[in-house]
């Protein structure tokens, strides 16, 4: 029998107890906070990275909190991506693609093939995926020596090959009562791990929101959880596919707003359908406090990824051209080609790069000349050398431009369309 499931997909962070990012840890009022949120928050961070300088001398640990941050995406999200986008983006929050824990737990004695990145690539997240307790428990075990500042547990992918078996993906919200999350966050303490959850759909009805709302309230009580990632549509679990789910159930972003004014004391990050530095900066003036883009940040690196330091953390203009990028990628490239036995291939590792010269004079050019070339050519840097020459210098040359505008009004007036505040069920029975 087919289900029908609306509601919140989650998944679940777990970060060191020592928290690696500098917190502006003062929690405000709602009502402080839509004033001028952004400053108050990047003059908060830079007053305590002084500090981190002036007390330790350098900084190698301490990271910007996740303001921005770049979605998991199977098959795109891997080593060769998350390189490329850390040479574009200092300050981003970067994850991997998912993970199964049986992976790791099996892959034990060759886990370096699986979970191995550059120190460069912090601060960035390890995605695990699984319904079994003790097998993600291990799991997260083994990659807690790989330093990932969080690993995070996918319990809201729709996909019927993850949801559709067992307790897996988005199913993990079908009953918070039963949901393995309580179980793991408490077996996980014992790991010496905190969590924080990430959601990813959200829902259109009362009923459905109360159901999920109890199950925020059932997680964070029963853990030191305090993040949710909300991705602003309803997933389907009635046969429509990933890609369906991002497009057809319609983005409810008052619901998320008031999960911020219902859970005061929790952190939420909002995703889904934000496709602009613009947008951004609108999500966190109206209260977000981070938000997650996936695929616009893959299909456009330069232009969302080159605006991100200075636009989101207010870092200054580095002045970088993409000439620069791939100056440094061609070094990073060739030492990993053939790493894996044949693989990764040239393909492989140029794939990321084909959108770097979005809507760019020569582009097209470009692309067609990667294709012939990805027949011959055995390194990166021949790669580059033979189709290059379709990208005028001005492009190459050129520092980032200013930010494409957004839509500034996709979160106007939202506090008038919030949905009726959450009660927890106790609360109900002594209100009735």
């Amino acid at each position: 029998m087919k289900m029908k499931f609306s509601g919140y997909s989650v998944s679940v962070s777990f970060s060191p107890m020592s928290s690696n990012f500098i917190k502006g840890s003062c929690r405000f009022p709602a009502s402080i906070f839509r004033r001028n949120r952004r400053n108050l928050r990047s003059s908060r961070f830079f007053s305590v990275k002084q500090e981190a300088y002036d007390k330790h001398g350098v900084v190698a640990k301490h990271y910007l909190p996740p303001w921005f941050s770049v979605a998991p995406m199977m098959d795109w999200t891997d080593n060769h991506y998350r390189t490329l986008a850390r040479l574009i983006s200092k300050h981003a929050w970067l994850y991997t693609e998912m993970l199964a824990a049986e992976t790791i737990v099996h892959q034990k004695d060759n886990l370096d093939r699986f979970l191995a990145y550059s120190p460069e690539q912090h601060p960035i997240v390890l995605q695990i995926g699984g319904g079994n307790v003790e097998n993600l428990a291990k799991a997260t075990e083994l990659a807690n020596a790989y330093c990932y500042d969080e690993i995070n547990l996918n319990c809201g992918c729709p996909s019927p090959r993850v949801a559709g078996h067992g307790c897996f993906g988005v199913r993990l919200m079908l009953d918070p009562k039963k949901s393995l999350l309580p179980r793991l966050c408490l077996q996980l303490l014992q790991t010496q791990m905190y969590l924080s959850v990430s959601n990813v759909e959200l829902v259109w009805t009362i009923m459905i929101l109360t159901m999920n709302c109890d199950f925020i309230f059932k997680v964070s009580s029963l853990s030191p959880t305090k993040h949710f990632i909300i991705h602003s549509r309803k997933a389907l679990l009635n046969g429509i596919s990933p890609a369906e789910n991002r497009s057809i159930p319609p983005l409810k972003y008052e619901y998320f707003y008031g999960l911020l004014r219902d859970f005061p004391d929790l952190t939420f990050t909002i995703n889904g359908g934000i496709a602009s530095i613009d947008e951004v900066n609108a999500a966190r003036e109206a209260g977000a406090h981070g938000v997650m883009i996936g695929r616009a940040a893959y299909n456009n690196p330069w232009h969302i990824l080159g605006h991100v330091d200075t636009a989101i953390y207010g870092a200054p203009s580095c002045g970088l051209t993409r000439r620069q990028v791939l100056e440094k990628y061609i070094v990073y490239g060739d030492s990993m080609l053939g790493k894996y036995g044949h693989k990764p291939t040239v393909r492989d590792i140029v794939k990321p790069l084909l959108n770097l010269f979005h809507s760019a004079p020569g582009n097209g050019l470009w692309k067609r000349n990667a294709d012939a070339a990805f027949r011959n050519c055995t390194t990166i840097k021949s790669f580059f050398e033979e189709t290059l020459v379709a990208i005028p210098d001005s492009v190459l040359d050129s520092p980032i431009s200013e930010p494409s505008p957004g839509s500034r009004d996709l979160f106007a007036n939202i506090d008038s369309l919030l949905p009726p505040p959450y009660q927890t069920r106790e609360e109900a029975i002594i209100c009735a």
